[in-house]
Formats: C-alpha cells, sequence, structure tokens
C-alpha cells in the first residue's frame, strides 16, 4: 500500500468496491459507471457521485439484515456504561431494532419525512444511536450536535440546516459535574424564535429525572444510578413531548425508505477558517460501504470481538466508527457516557477488563492525559483481551504513541495511527496491524482507492521524501459531496486552490520509506484536543464584548491538547485589563461556543501588527515569540 499509481487504480476500483457491495442490500442495482467525479474547478461544477441510481436504507443493511439474514439478533450491539460505574445495559441488535422501528414511527407521527433535517443533541446514551438509525429508516437527514457545544452553536446549526425537529434529553452528568441540557437546548430555541425560525417540535429523553417505576419492561432506557430529583426541567406544552410517553402503544415494525445511493444521509457541522461553522454533508451508499470496509480492515475486525471507541457521537469519529462502521459489521461495541479519570483515574482499563475489550480507539489527547499519571493506574488490571490500539482527532507525538504502545499494550499490540477528516468520511492514511511495520507518530499509508500526493506552493507535485499541502488525487465512496446549501463554498475551500485536487487543510512529509506524517494546520484552525476550532470563530466571539475592540487567536503548545488557544486582545479606550475580564472573556467564548474553545491565556496587546491591507499578522514572528518562545512551529 505504499506509492500508487492513480491510473492503474481507476481501473481497479471499481472491482474492488464492486465486491464489497455485494455484502450490502441493494433494493436495486446502480446503473452507469461505479464512480464518476470532478475535481478540477476549471472545467465545471465540482462532484463525487458512487454507484447512481442504486437504492437502498442503510438502517435496513446495519440492523434487519443482522437479525434476519445474519442471525445476529441475539448478539450485543452496545455494552453501555454510565458515567457512574455501575450504572450499565446491554442491548441486543433485535432491541436495538426493535427501538428503531417504534422511534421511526414516532418521527412519522411528528410529520418528519424523507429529506427533512432532524437535529440530535443527545449525552452518549443508547436513544442516541435509536434516533440517528430512526432518522434513516425514513429518509430523513440527521445533524447531531455535540452536547458541549452551547445554546448559541446549536442555534447556528439549526438555523442553518433548517431543522424541523429537535430531539434532545433532560440532563446528564460529566464526571461530578451535571449539564442541564434542556435549558440549553430551550436557550437555543428561543434564539431560533428570535430570528424567525421557530422550531415546533421538541422530543425530550427523560436520562436523569426518569420515575424508574413508570418505565414499561420493553423499554431499554436505564434506571439512572445517579437520579436527580432538584433537577429543573423546563417544559413548555406547545413544543415539547416526551420520548417515553410517545413510544407508549407504537408498532414495533417500519418499513425503510428506499433512498437512492446519492440522497443525502447526514449533515455534521466542523469549523470553517471563516468563522461560519460548515454543514458537512454525507450520502448514503458510498459512506456505507467506505465506514464499513475501512472497520473492518483498520481494526482487523473478527466476529467475537468487544470494539471500543472512545469518542463522541456528536463528532464524525462517533458517526463513523461507533455507529455507522461497527453496525454494519454486526460488531459488539462499548458505548461509554463517562469521562477516562472519572471516578478514578484507572477508569478505562477497569471497562476494558469488565467487557474484555479487544480493539480500542481513543485519541491522543486522552493518552497524554493518563500518561501524566503514570504506569501503576494501568497496571492495576490485566488488559489481556486487547489486540488493536487505535488513535484519531490528531496526530500522536511519539512519546505518548511508546506509552500507549508499551504501557497499555504492553508491546504486544499493533497501534494504528489513522489520519482522516470530518470530510473524508473515514480513514484516509493508515497503517493496517500487523500488515505496516510501524514509526511512531506517522499516519502510513493511503487506504485502498485514495490517491495522496504532497503539493509545493506552487501546485507542483514532489516527488520522494518531501514536504508541503497533503492533496488528494481522486475520490473515494465516503468523501463528503457539499457544504449543505453552500456548494460554492464547498468548491472555494477543497478545490479552487489547487485544481484538480482535493485539498485538505494540512501539512505533510513523506519520508523515504513513503510513510506520511501529518504536520499540522496550514490554514487559519487549531487542533485542540482533537477538535477543530476555527480562530476567526473564537476572534469573533472575543470581539463581541464591549471591552474588546480587536482580537487575534493563535496556537500555543500544550502537553495534553497539542495546541491550546493563546488570545491577544486590543481593549476599549478607558479599559484596564484585569483578572475579572478575563474570567469574563473566557464565559463569553464558552457561551458563544462551547467549553472546548475556552482560551487558555489572554493577553492585553495594546496594538497588534498589521499588513498592509489592515489585516492582523498572526503569522509574524515578533507577534508570535512572546506565545512559542521562539519556536520554529509557530511560523
Amino acid at each position: 500500500m505504499g506509492h500508487h499509481n492513480g491510473l492503474s487504480l481507476c481501473f481497479l476500483i471499481p472491482e474492488f468496491w464492486g465486491d464489497i457491495a455485494k455484502d450490502f442490500y441493494w433494493k436495486s442495482k446502480h446503473t452507469g459507471q461505479f464512480m464518476d467525479y470532478n475535481f478540477d474547478v476549471t472545467k465545471g461544477e465540482i462532484y463525487i457521485k458512487c454507484m447512481e441510481g442504486a437504492t437502498t436504507n442503510i438502517c435496513y443493511n446495519v440492523l434487519d439484515c443482522n437479525v434476519h439474514e445474519r442471525r445476529l439478533g441475539d448478539k450485543v450491539a452496545f455494552y453501555w456504561e454510565g458515567n457512574e460505574p455501575g450504572d450499565e445495559m446491554t442491548v441486543t441488535y433485535r432491541e436495538l431494532l426493535q427501538q428503531v422501528c417504534q422511534f421511526a414511527n414516532v418521527l412519522k407521527s411528528q410529520g418528519v419525512k424523507k429529506g427533512d433535517r432532524v437535529s440530535i443533541y443527545m449525552p452518549m446514551v443508547v436513544e442516541l444511536v435509536v434516533a440517528m438509525l430512526a432518522c434513516v429508516r425514513i429518509g430523513a437527514v440527521h445533524s447531531i450536535v455535540f452536547a458541549g457545544f452551547s445554546a448559541e452553536s446549536l442555534c447556528e446549526r439549526i438555523l442553518d440546516s433548517q431543522c424541523s425537529l429537535l430531539i434532545t434529553a433532560d440532563g446528564f452528568y460529566r464526571g461530578d459535574k451535571l449539564i442541564n441540557l434542556k435549558v440549553i437546548a430551550d436557550d437555543a430555541l428561543q434564539k431560533c424564535r428570535d430570528k424567525s425560525f421557530p422550531v415546533q417540535r421538541c422530543i425530550m429523553l427523560k436520562h436523569l429525572s426518569k420515575e424508574v417505576e413508570a418505565i414499561p419492561l420493553s423499554s431499554q432506557s436505564p434506571p439512572a444510578k445517579r437520579p436527580c430529583p432538584d433537577l429543573q426541567v423546563p417544559w413548555n406544552p406547545e413544543v415539547d413531548q416526551c420520548w417515553l410517553s410517545l413510544l407508549s402503544g407504537v408498532s414495533e415494525e417500519c418499513e425503510p425508505e428506499w433512498c437512492d445511493c446519492e440522497d443525502p444521509l447526514f449533515i455534521l457541522y466542523t469549523s470553517g477558517s471563516t468563522g461560519k461553522p460548515k454543514g458537512v454533508l454525507h450520502t448514503i451508499g458510498g459512506y456505507m460501504l467506505y465506514v464499513a470496509t475501512t472497520f473492518k480492515l483498520v481494526f482487523d475486525y473478527h466476529p467475537d470481538d468487544v470494539y471500543w471507541c472512545t469518542a463522541d457521537i456528536g463528532w464524525i469519529t462517533g458517526h463513523s466508527y461507533i455507529t455507522y462502521g461497527p453496525l454494519a459489521n454486526g460488531a459488539t461495541s462499548v458505548l461509554f457516557e463517562g469521562l477516562p479519570t472519572y471516578p478514578e483515574v484507572s477508569r478505562m482499563w477497569e471497562i476494558v477488563d469488565k467487557y474484555q475489550v479487544t480493539k480500542f480507539y481513543t485519541a491522543p489527547t486522552a493518552i497524554r492525559l493518563l500518561m501524566k499519571y503514570g504506569s501503576e493506574p494501568v497496571q492495576k488490571y490485566k488488559r489481556d483481551s486487547l489486540k488493536v490500539l487505535g488513535t484519531v482527532g490528531e496526530p500522536i507525538n511519539p512519546e505518548a504513541w511508546q506509552w500507549y504502545y508499551s504501557v497499555v499494550g504492553e508491546k504486544r499490540c499493533p497501534v494504528v495511527d489513522t489520519f482522516w477528516q470530518t470530510e473524508t468520511g473515514g480513514h484516509v492514511l493508515t497503517p493496517l496491524p500487523a500488515a505496516t511495520p510501524m514509526k511512531p507518530g506517522s499516519a502510513t499509508f493511503p487506504f485502498f482507492g485514495v490517491v495522496p500526493a504532497i503539493l509545493n506552493e506552487s501546485g507542483e507535485e514532489l516527488e520522494g521524501p518531501s514536504e508541503g499541502y497533503l492533496v488528494f488525487k481522486q475520490p473515494w465512496p465516503g468523501v463528503m459531496r457539499t457544504v449543505y446549501g453552500n456548494h460554492q463554498r464547498f468548491e472555494t475551500t477543497y478545490f479552487e486552490q489547487f485544481p484538480g485536487y482535493y485539498v485538505t487543510g494540512d501539512g505533510c512529509r513523506r519520508d523515504k520509506d513513503g510513510y506520511y506524517w501529518i504536520t499540522g494546520r496550514i490554514d487559519d484552525m487549531l487542533n485542540v484536543s482533537g477538535h477543530l476550532l476555527s480562530t476567526a470563530e473564537v476572534e469573533s466571539a472575543l470581539v463581541e464584548h464591549e471591552a474588546v475592540v480587536e482580537a487575534a487567536v493563535v496556537s500555543r503548545p500544550h502537553p495534553v491538547k497539542g495546541e491550546s488557544l493563546y488570545c491577544f486582545v486590543t481593549l476599549t479606550d478607558g479599559v484596564s485589563f484585569n483578572r475579572t475580564l478575563e474570567a469574563e472573556l473566557k464565559k463569553q467564548v464558552r457561551e458563544k461556543i462551547g467549553a472546548i474553545a475556552t482560551p487558555d491565556f489572554i493577553q492585553n496587546a495594546p496594538g497588534l501588527p498589521k499588513t498592509r491591507s489592515g489585516e492582523c499578522r498572526k503569522r509574524s514572528t515578533a507577534f508570535t515569540w512572546s506565545v512559542c518562545h521562539g519556536k520554529s512551529r509557530c511560523f
């Protein structure tokens, strides 16, 4: 899987993916070519089509086929592990299918139709998966918003995708911190109303405030181990409906809606360098094939595996490698609501032993966080079930890689360091376990059919060992199709800089052995704890404060998060910079975007360096010197 000849690959791709497609159910087969595309803006509109004309339904493939054809009805789909140890639940494929069909019928009764957008803002509970798959079953498009985002961020995403319905929960615990999710959701819905977009329906799951005795046995909702009698749940009877009440007497049979392979599957928002989030749109057929195949090969999946991805479903990792990829393979997964350090720093290894996890997938941030506590909390548990370790979200530094490999995996588990993006849908550069010699920190080689190149500033392809812009020369089935509602932005962001190539926005180095090493973002984006943040978004949140005239945000290296936010602010005349103002500004960013964007450092800067056109020169040496202490990585 080293260097590929793009031309010969073009002939192999339909054959390779065509063989894989035989493992899935198609209501009707595609006609014409397997993939059709244009990556060159100078030759017309950018488009990607895979198996156009074929019809299928992902929910049918990941549930009905597993239950009825592969006879996996009694197999565990998810071991749900709550925030509190002992708060747990098991759901089988048959139970999941029943719940999804019931909730799909509920959505239909609420007037949700094929093509409608549904916003989901929930914690890591089984009902989140149920809500996703219920949308997919009836051809609706889900837009999941990470439950750590603010009301402002949720409102912005509802407005952009014109969602007709919001699904949320009363609240959840993140460690020992209570998040009153319904209050935030209500705030977002009020902001939508203020902007003349009233959402007519909100379905709320009682996760913490449920009455245990009121739950019928057929419901798989777990009784909360930490009931919250004092949780104040606002209720608007004109809009709000209770998840459990809506299920009463609803049929467990629901015919799937057959959709074209190129119909939209979901929208997922990712930060954009302009500050306005981009609604990345994925479609049905190609995405299904791609996540199923990458999951199977990259994690060397076997039917007796217990797989655990620690990501949140609110991010692309959770979409592709908690929900769709594992379920398409009939896998058993752990779904974890809590934190790696709560209530003990050994919680993750306790869970590995409890469920005998064989394949474990987490972020370098979590690894660096746990490294701080040394090897003793890890070695309290056996972990002898582990066979493959994976990393995702950002490049892993060699020190963290070595600790993960040596301490967690005891030098017997291959580490798959996967490079991909919300936009790519699934892994694009990755080692294959036990097949690729490992180099700590390298994303290694392209997945089958993915053809990377490294370009210089002039757009010329560099051969052999080189460093420059990472691009891809042709599509693969799971790549995004557009930015929802803004195809022009899709073309501008990913295809205009170098016509003929998909531009990742990442810098990359290729070594003499053909291994790829991601060197970081080359646009105004930061990767904080594996989450992409736009500097422009944080800057605009800061300048909304009346005391701030101007703001500039740059990256500062961080031992756990990888990168942290260092903010410079120029204040209104007469305003002095003090602790109170600093706290106010941090709160402002948290409320506008979410806790993940909270600045680590805010510095008063009476004047910011400018270009001739008046733009702030964030990359000037003098400007970043105080932040990075002259480190070359900061340009």
